[in-house]
């Protein structure tokens, strides 16, 4: 399970196990037991939430779109 990056507490990472075929870009969050999953592109979007507050989601959101290239590239590095 590669971690891409720590915030505030939040851990951002993606399984390395994603499908057959591979689900296209994304990263989970997770903190506190709590983790939601977010679609990259075409826009940076929530595909499931459990348990996250909209201020919270709202917040991954900025943080997500602020790091996309950076997820990416580590993505591309590791399913390359």
């Amino acid at each position: 399970m590669p971690v891409v990056f720590r915030h505030e507490g939040f851990r951002f990472f993606f399984y390395a196990n994603e499908g057959d075929p591979r689900e296209p870009v994304h990263v989970h969050v997770e903190k506190d037991d709590v983790e939601a999953k977010f679609w990259l592109y075409p826009e940076v979007s929530v595909a499931y939430n459990d348990g996250f507050n909209a201020k919270t989601l709202g917040r991954l959101i900025a943080v997500i779109e602020a790091n996309r290239q950076r997820i990416m590239g580590v993505w591309d590095e590791f399913f390359a």
